[in-house]
């Protein structure tokens, strides 16, 4: 490495070990000064100042589950799509807004395609309707 390099990355070196160190301090601060003292009502879970009733194992629906990931999905996507339009006047200044047009239309119809597929297979249906399963079984 050239001294010039090493004088670029020292900086982000520097920043590296102060975050490392202002990590390890805090942990270490935590648990030195936390009070330890357990008891009975201490060690019981927790939720929104509620006894605790049943058992932690209930089973959930895995809709909800899907449906949270396509939507956390499709927001990540719609969200990349606004850089591409800040700049597209730019691009289309610089004699490539055809080329920029086809890669944000493209873009959108992965999206397009994506959404149709998990609306055809009956993905973002809160209530699947389970007769048409069990009227094709009987044929």
């Amino acid at each position: 490495m050239t001294p010039a390099t090493f004088d670029g990355l020292m900086p982000i070196v520097i920043l590296m070990a102060i975050a490392v160190l202002l990590f390890l301090g805090g942990h270490f601060l935590s648990v030195y000064l936390a009070p330890k003292k357990p008891s009975h009502l201490k060690s019981t879970p927790y939720e929104c100042g509620e006894e605790p009733v049943g058992t932690a194992w209930s089973m959930f629906n895995v809709r909800f589950y899907v449906v949270g990931l396509i939507f956390i999905i499709f927001d990540v996507e719609s969200v990349l799509m606004f850089p591409v339009a800040a700049i597209f006047k730019e691009m289309n200044e610089m004699g490539e807004g055809g080329y920029a047009l086809i890669v944000f239309l493209s873009f959108v119809s992965i999206l397009i395609e994506g959404i149709a597929y998990c609306w055809k297979k009956g993905d973002l249906d809160w209530v699947k309707s389970f007769q048409l399963t069990a009227n094709k079984n009987k044929k």
